[in-house]
């Protein structure tokens, strides 16, 4: 007897980016920068989500200033994203951000299949507003437990010690190390961060367990993402760190 017609349902797999737009962001073309690297990523989370089938990719984008708001309110399949400018003005409310990310994180309305969501908080200086309730709303979601947890620092000002905050602790990692601030001091190092972000992690977060290789088992722990998470991440991507020549891109931030 033939098997009916059935296509198998694909796993939700949500990445979710946290934008700083405080006024400082419009200076030295970081927000300009920030925009260029998210939308350039596009076509390979594409790629990526058309390679692993087995999730479904969706992206949503928080931007923070005075207030926090949904830049992206849908959660909307990579495919089918077209990205507007992110706008740059006033303070930090960086906790607010984390607030309306734990209300997003709840079940529901997460689906109780979902992969593990990929969070990418991106910021150039330090919060305006209660960091730590906003963290500690954050994190009594399960699903935030589970989240693979980056963030990206911008230039030298960056509070990187809420960023950590943020990640989590690290056992003994590199100052490198996925499980630390990324430090991005100009747009082409950011775009790199941001491609490696959108391609390989989402590509191992959406990665079923019976194609993770026993060598990759065997990784140490503190290449894992956050507590409750099996997510082996990837290698971080070569980066120059202080570019001197001009065809590099803007200023060193």
């Amino acid at each position: 007897m033939p098997f009916p017609n059935v296509r198998l349902s694909n796993r939700p797999l949500h990445f979710i980016y946290l934008c700083d737009c405080s006024g400082s962001m419009a200076a030295q073309g970081k927000m300009q920068a920030l925009n260029q690297a998210i939308r350039q990523s596009l076509p390979g989370m594409v790629e990526v989500a058309h390679q692993n089938p087995e999730a479904r990719v969706l992206v949503r984008a928080v931007r923070f200033a005075d207030h926090a708001a949904w830049h992206l309110a849908e959660a909307t399949p990579v495919q089918q994203l077209q990205w507007r400018d992110l706008e740059a003005g006033g303070t930090t409310a960086m906790g607010e951000a984390l607030e309306l990310l734990a209300d997003a994180l709840r079940s529901p309305p997460m689906e109780e299949r979902a992969l593990p969501p990929v969070v990418v908080l991106i910021s150039d200086g330090q919060p305006t507003d209660d960091f730590e309730a906003g963290l500690a709303k954050l994190m009594h979601q399960p699903w935030a437990q589970k989240a693979v947890r980056l963030a990206i620092a911008l230039g030298h000002d960056a509070n990187l010690e809420v960023l950590q905050q943020f990640i989590g602790s690290t056992a003994g990692g590199e100052d490198n190390s996925p499980r630390r601030p990324l430090q991005a001091s100009n747009a082409t190092t950011l775009a790199q961060y941001i491609q490696w972000a959108s391609t390989a992690v989402v590509s191992a977060a959406s990665m079923p367990a019976s194609r993770i290789t026993p060598t990759s088992q065997t990784q140490n722990s503190s290449d894992r993402a956050a507590n409750g998470s099996n997510i082996l991440l990837p290698d971080l991507p070569p980066t120059l760190m202080d570019p001197t020549d001009e065809d590099v891109g803007p200023l060193v931030w």
